[in-house]
């Protein structure tokens, strides 16, 4: 058991030298918001992606942003001889998950009170090299 439990996990280790990815968690922004900027840049180049981002108005545009730039750095920190212009990098998946939810109380009339929900999201950016086959 001892020896294929390590061979499994030096199979698990040998994958995760090719995947470049960054991870946000907790950002206090509602995940229905979220998605609608991790939509707009899902399969894109980075270099449109991060255009994308930069020009819109929206407040987790910023926070994306940011997460797209620590993906590429992630991404230099594995491949230190090669260049970002070269590689042409994009967008393989950008998942956004429910994070955890403050529930506050505001008074509402005759007693009574309503449950206000301040939720946040969990941000999944995985990068990749085009490898031709991505037809965008």
């Amino acid at each position: 058991m001892g020896v294929r439990k390590r061979e499994r996990a030096e199979a698990i280790k040998e994958a995760k030298k090719t995947i470049y990815m960054a991870k946000l968690n907790n950002c206090p922004t509602s995940p229905r918001k979220m998605r609608l900027m991790a939509d707009l840049v899902r399969g894109e180049k980075i270099d449109k992606a991060l255009n994308i981002l930069k020009f819109s108005s929206k407040e987790s545009s910023r926070k994306l942003e940011k997460l797209l730039l620590s993906a590429i750095n992630n991404w230099q920190q594995k491949n230190e001889d090669a260049s970002v212009e070269d590689a042409d990098l994009f967008v393989k998946e950008i998942r956004v998950d429910g994070g955890t939810m403050l529930k506050r109380l505001r008074p509402a009339p005759q007693g009574r009170a309503h449950r206000i929900r301040k939720r946040s999201n969990h941000v999944t950016l995985v990068l990749a090299a085009n490898d031709n086959t991505q037809s965008k």
